[in-house]
């Protein structure tokens, strides 16, 4: 943990977290928020992408909230078994909800392009769901403190040309809905209603919430 001065020119020690993402995005935005991380990311025995998988009829902001209580599971799991000092674990997940159809991340070019016609003219929502997972003396179980953002986002009319060129960039793949909002998809945003954070995949007030109920005490 990295120290940082206080008015009182006191040093201060700067809050640390375990990251269980591989977002660089989510690395940046704790950074920025003064949040030292260190990652704890799955081994390649672990099959993380199964705990994405939708079950059937399942509302997105119900998904959302059970994935990132699974990933949290699997986080804090991965933390004992590997013997690293006790901190606080966060993990968040994002999910795109068109009407009650969940767009995940695209497998494939083709999978992008149809999800950025679907979204083409329409307001979708975006729901990320933040959880920290903290281990309490003596206690064997960990506690979890987890919060939602939901997010209105409206798109332009998308012709095929802009779709095909946006996918050829690379930029969708690895992303829910296919777009990423501080990248170029900003472009064609039209309007958002909700947190900019929780679009780009850890909203900053829930964020704050979850951490501070974990006992981190934030600048």
């Amino acid at each position: 943990m990295s120290p940082s001065p206080t008015s009182a020119g006191v040093t201060k020690v700067a809050p640390m977290v375990y990251l269980a993402s591989q977002s660089p995005r989510r690395l940046q935005l704790l950074t920025q928020w003064g949040v030292t991380c260190e990652l704890l990311l799955p081994d390649a025995a672990e099959d993380a992408e199964a705990l994405e998988a939708v079950h059937p009829g399942e509302a997105p902001r119900r998904y959302v909230q059970r994935v990132t209580h699974l990933k949290l599971l699997a986080a804090l799991q991965r933390l004992q078994a590997r013997g690293l000092p006790p901190a606080p674990v966060l993990c968040a997940d994002t999910t795109v909800a068109l009407g009650s159809a969940i767009l995940g991340k695209p497998a494939t070019a083709d999978d992008a392009r149809l999800m950025l016609a679907q979204l083409s003219g329409r307001t979708h929502r975006v729901f990320t769901a933040v959880a920290v997972g903290v281990f309490q003396k003596e206690e064997r179980k960990p506690v979890v403190y987890q919060e939602v953002s939901a997010s209105n986002v409206t798109f332009s009319d998308l012709s095929a040309d802009v779709i095909d060129r946006y996918v050829a960039t690379g930029e969708p793949m690895g992303k829910a809905g296919a777009y990423g909002i501080q990248g170029l998809a900003a472009l064609w945003t039209r309007r958002i209603s909700g947190s900019y954070t929780g679009i780009m995949g850890l909203p900053a007030f829930e964020t704050a919430n979850v951490l501070r109920q974990a006992g981190l005490v934030l600048p």
